[in-house]
């Protein structure tokens, strides 16, 4: 057993933590928020952050109905021209709050005296100095290249603001389930072992997803590139359809993030277009009609509401990522040419 399924067993205990001693700070960085005339969203992040990012995308629109942008970074280091950001909430999302291109897009935010926050699991780093707010993730030290507890943590601050900025005990009470669904998760990890060993020489694979699930998909399919090496490719079911799905071919792995929830019908309907095809369908849901399609079902054993499925929906993907490295003798620790900390400019 290594460090990374010792992380990836870690997240329930670290979720728990996060609520318990975050929840009455982010109420109040929401209280301080909502008084300021903040029109929009603006998200620097970079790697597995922006994939939490995309979640905020999709949550802080939908339940806050605020429109969420991804920053472009470059555009304060590389090319000197900050947009302007009248009425932006900025947010920098960053596990260890080091990287010089979103730091400079807080501090830039400052300058045009903006509303600023930091959602970091390191409260002293530089990105946490140059906000006016900060969230701490509390998932303690993340040793391991690959971040599991850091992402599932970014997301339940993610989550956490919103219901804090909507002021809805019941968004709250469901929040609190989200440790024991996660929990239940991980008791998918000998199935996933399993199913490893049948997906030991795919070289190529999508990853599909939708709504707040794009997310899930983003992140799985960036977990299998960093741990297995293997070419994912990431999409929104309705992208997929625009074209894509003209790779796929009689044997051709498809990893389907298909929670309950809105997105659903259209990711059931793509799952029989893919089985009319002959795909080789691995899928992640907690719905028996879908996983009827799937050479590889990995069903979820405690749902939640779609807002909140994105938090249990990776984790099959970053058991899968582990097991995958093992059955083909890697090592999961040290992925080829990356470290911890990447510092972009």
């Amino acid at each position: 057993m290594g460090r990374l399924l010792d992380e990836i067993r870690e997240q329930p205990d670290v979720l728990q933590q996060l609520i318990a001693n975050e929840w009455a700070n982010i109420q109040e960085i929401a209280r301080q928020i909502s008084a300021r005339d903040v029109r929009f969203v603006l998200i620097a992040a970079r790697g597995t952050s922006d994939n939490a990012a995309t979640y905020a995308k999709y949550l802080w629109g939908n339940v806050n109905r605020l429109p969420v942008a991804l920053a472009a970074p470059s555009l304060y280091t590389l090319y000197e021209r900050p947009p302007r950001l009248r009425g932006a909430l900025v947010i920098g999302i960053s596990q260890s709050g080091m990287s010089p291109d979103i730091v400079s897009v807080m501090q830039d935010a400052r300058q045009q005296g903006m509303p600023t926050l930091a959602i970091t699991n390191a409260p002293a780093s530089p990105l946490a100095r140059a906000a006016e707010f900060v969230i701490d993730c509390h998932a303690g030290e993340e040793r391991s290249v690959a971040a599991t507890k850091t992402y599932t943590a970014q997301l339940l601050a993610v989550a956490l603001l919103s219901a804090a900025l909507a002021q809805d005990a019941t968004m709250h009470a469901q929040l609190a389930r989200v440790p024991e669904a996660v929990a239940a998760t991980l008791t998918l990890d000998a199935c996933i072992a399993q199913a490893a060993e049948r997906y030991c020489f795919v070289e190529s694979m999508a990853v599909v997803g939708r709504g707040y699930n794009y997310a899930s998909a983003l992140e799985i399919a960036l977990k299998l590139k960093e741990l297995t090496y293997t070419s994912t490719t990431p999409y929104s079911s309705a992208d997929f359809l625009h074209g894509p799905i003209a790779i796929v071919q009689r044997g051709f792995p498809v990893l389907l993030a298909a929670p309950s929830g809105a997105a659903y019908p259209a990711l059931l309907e793509l799952a029989t277009e893919l089985a009319a095809r002959q795909a080789e369908q691995i899928i992640i849901s907690d719905r028996p009609e879908i996983l009827s399609h799937a050479q590889r079902a990995l069903r979820l054993p405690m749902p939640v509401d779609e807002w909140l499925s994105p938090l249990i929906a990776v984790i099959p993907g970053q058991l899968l990522g582990y097991h995958l490295a093992l059955t083909r003798g890697l090592d999961p620790e040290r992925p080829r040419g990356l470290s911890k900390v990447t510092e972009t400019l």
